[in-house]
């Protein structure tokens, strides 16, 4: 049975980046394993936030390699989510990780996926995960419709996709950088 981790969202506004993550663990399609798991954590000496989406053992083998290119490029995200995603590319075991990470730090907001693209969105909004398109869809709403700080924006998104996804509950953990 496969346990799987749910809805990320980020949101990049006035000078800080916000990411928020449920806290709903499933195994399989039907079982509640987890309702309080922290799937968003602060990494590289706090300096960079990563929220994690996808099979969990997968998720926290893409976190632990991110870190680890964190470390061998002096903290340089874009550098350390290309060199990874290069990795991938040349490593047969590796391609097959079915996770996601959304990563930040002051300036960069990046997707990393565990078949090896980088993407940096466009609007400094993102969301990945079972929820993710309720969520995106929402700080996407907020983001254009309100005030709301980014740390806010992405808490709400969250508890909107909670109301809408079966993967996703209403235990958050938001981190700003």
């Amino acid at each position: 049975m496969e346990f799987r981790g749910t809805t990320i969202c980020a949101v990049k506004r006035d000078g800080k980046t916000a990411i928020a993550g449920d806290g709903q663990v499933t195994m399989g399609e039907n079982v509640i394993f987890k309702s309080n798991a922290v799937k968003v954590k602060r990494i590289y000496d706090d300096k960079v936030v990563v929220g994690f989406a996808g099979s969990v053992s997968d998720a926290f083998a893409l976190s632990e390699k991110f870190e680890g290119m964190l470390q061998k490029f002096s903290g340089n995200l874009m550098r350390s989510a290309v060199e990874l995603a290069e990795l991938w590319r040349n490593d047969k075991v590796a391609r097959k990780l079915e996770a996601l990470l959304i990563v930040a730090d002051k300036d960069t907001l990046l997707i990393v996926s565990g078949t090896g693209e980088v993407i940096e969105p466009e609007s400094g909004i993102c969301a990945i995960g079972s929820g993710g398109n309720y969520a995106l869809a929402a700080a996407r709403a907020l983001a254009k419709n309100t005030t709301l700080p980014a740390d806010e924006i992405a808490k709400q998104s969250l508890l909107i996709a909670s109301e809408l996804c079966v993967f996703t509950n209403d235990h958050i953990t938001v981190e700003i950088v």
